[in-house]
């Protein structure tokens, strides 16, 4: 099924869009079920707050190389060629995650598990993009990237704390999320239908030109959306990344009162993602990004002066991520999908989510366990402040593609630099 088809499927839409949806969500939780795990890991594989700043990095670069390259691979070869393969691997390479024994180990286990996560994500939005209406594509693919916080980071901290009371080990926690994994790739290969949209033959150059990194870069939304994802998964990862030790070590809570507070992360960005691409379908993408990084780095502000009182704690992480989320949803799905043609769309998304990670995803974490390890890991959240303060100036250059505000004729067809 495509877009041009004259009389459209729904049911194809909302079981694509269920399937997708469940799939990132599994990215997140194989990805973040680390980080509450961390504090426990910390004392017997005898690792530090470096460790930890590695560990995360080390995915997110391979997750960003692997963004860049497959999201274009999938625009050649097609979607289920790539989504399928991916989230069998990196449900297998998360249960092995509880076989590691020491820092090489799970540096290994994490890269390679970056890689097909990475191939996943470009390649997902993309798919979902292709099987939703137009007018429904802001809400659907918010929707499909709700489900990357909800289950990666909101019921990842409850789970993995709640299962460290009844499994034997840390080890076993890995084991039981990795075997959802399994189920959705057979679901997927029943049901999911090719979405990859073929360009026609070469018209004004554009048969030869599809896929191209150059192409994409074009477009001057995508630049931008580069340095505007650097910068909002600075605030996301370092916050993500040692929130937990943050909590645990400097504030002193429990790891229940831990996970509980950490749960507003997911929480906070499974409804701003359900709730603000919506309403940039009609108000426009560009006030609610720039509305949603004021209101970030207002809530981060809050978050540096408030000591340990676990409820407060939940609501300025809930409001952070509220609208944290809501704007990498937009940035990484509409803004860019309908800034460039249809024949680039996954690459152009690839080019957005793989160096955004690279930069905020990795080197980021990297830089926040340095600053831990060095100076204090309180000192970590004015790095996730300053993201959210450059990303907006960066988004103020960013050009609307809502539909409804340019027009629909102006949908697919962007704004070269």
């Amino acid at each position: 099924m495509h877009n041009n088809d004259k009389k459209w499927n729904a049911r194809h839409e909302y079981t694509a869009v269920a399937m997708l949806a469940l799939g990132f969500g599994l990215v997140g939780l194989d990805r973040f079920i680390i980080l509450p795990l961390f504090p426990v890991m910390m004392a017997d594989l005898q690792l530090d707050y470096q460790d930890l700043g590695n560990i995360s990095a080390v995915l997110a670069i391979a997750w960003g190389i692997s963004s860049i390259f497959m999201g274009r691979l999938s625009d050649r070869i097609g979607r289920r060629k790539v989504l399928i393969p991916a989230v069998l691997l990196f449900s297998l390479l998360a249960g092995l995650s509880g076989l590691a024994n020491g820092i090489a180990a799970l540096l290994l286990i994490r890269a390679v598990m970056g890689v097909s996560e990475g191939a996943f994500t470009p390649t997902a939005i993309a798919a979902t993009a292709e099987s939703s209406h137009p007018s429904r594509r802001g809400l659907n693919i918010g929707i499909q990237q709700a489900f990357f916080p909800i289950l990666g980071l909101g019921l990842a901290p409850i789970l993995a704390t709640q299962l460290l009371l009844v499994l034997p080990s840390w080890r076993w926690v890995f084991v039981v999320v990795s075997l959802p994994g399994f189920l959705l790739a057979w679901f997927m290969y029943r049901h999911l239908r090719e979405t990859r949209v073929v360009a026609p033959a070469a018209t004004e150059g554009q048969g030869q030109q599809q896929g191209r990194w150059m192409d994409a870069l074009r477009y001057r939304n995508v630049a931008l959306n580069i340095l505007g994802m650097f910068c909002m998964l600075t605030s996301l990862f370092v916050l993500s990344v040692m929130m937990p030790n943050y909590l645990t070590d400097y504030l002193h809570l429990s790891l229940q009162q831990m996970g509980f507070v950490m749960s507003a992360i997911g929480l906070g960005g499974f409804i701003g993602q359900l709730l603000l691409p919506a309403l940039s379908d009609r108000v426009g993408r560009k006030p609610v990004v720039l509305g949603s990084f004021v209101a970030t780095a207002l809530c981060i502000g809050l978050l540096m002066r408030t000591g340990a009182e676990p409820l407060t704690l939940f609501i300025l992480l809930f409001m952070t991520t509220f609208f944290n989320f809501s704007m990498i949803c937009m940035t990484v799905g509409p803004i860019t999908s309908e800034s460039v043609p249809l024949p680039l769309v996954s690459t152009a998304t690839g080019l957005v989510v793989g160096i955004g990670e690279v930069f905020g995803g990795g080197v980021a974490p990297a830089l926040a366990g340095f600053i831990a390890q060095q100076h204090g890991i309180q000192y970590t959240l004015y790095l996730a402040l300053g993201g959210a303060l450059v990303g907006l100036l960066v988004a103020s250059a960013l050009r609307e593609t809502a539909p409804a505000r340019r027009g629909a004729s102006a949908t697919q067809a962007g704004d070269a630099a």
